[in-house]
């Protein structure tokens, strides 16, 4: 019904989108970005887009990717505008309650530290659980791209990772 209603840019169609996806485009945009504010003017941006473009999305399942990748699209590109990364030392609203604060906190410094292009490799296949392919269609790259930059930034993650674990144990150890 969604598909349907956005190709016959139907105004209610927004609030629709917004409610089903608009949660998961801002998770995407705000690890991308690390800007709960640019996060939030990408929403609006994608869903503006999507109305504008929705009768070229043929394939009704391919919705949520074709979402996402013109939010990540997006995201890179204020990325790209901006020129500078902000880091913020904020936990994302929706932490699970059984993660550890202080990791999650490492981990969210050093997905921050990835080059943009890499960042978006990772949190669109990790966190919006795209598959490879999925994510080389979003990103305009071949899959082996895709594969190469979530095989290096997993080495990365491991190593900060490790890194912060042994300080912390050498602090309190």
């Amino acid at each position: 019904m969604t598909v349907e209603a956005l190709r016959g840019r139907r105004p209610e169609v927004l609030g629709d989108l917004l409610d089903r996806y608009g949660r998961e485009i801002q998770g995407v945009a705000y690890l991308i970005l690390r800007d709960r504010a640019a996060a939030e003017d990408v929403v609006v941006e994608t869903l503006l887009t999507a109305f504008d473009r929705g009768d070229s999305l043929r394939d009704p399942d391919a919705l949520r990717p074709w979402l996402l990748r013109i939010a990540t699209n997006r995201a890179l590109g204020v990325r790209r505008r901006e020129g500078r990364v902000i880091q913020l030392q904020v936990v994302p609203e929706a932490a699970a309650r059984d993660e550890d604060p202080d990791e999650r906190l490492a981990l969210l410094a050093v997905v921050g530290s990835l080059p943009p292009r890499m960042r978006a490799a990772v949190v669109l296949r990790y966190y919006a659980d795209l598959s490879v392919r999925s994510v080389a269609e979003a990103l305009g790259t071949s899959e082996n791209t895709v594969k190469t930059q979530l095989r290096e930034a997993l080495d990365r993650l491991r190593l900060a990772l490790a890194a912060a674990a042994r300080s912390e144990e050498a602090l309190h150890g």
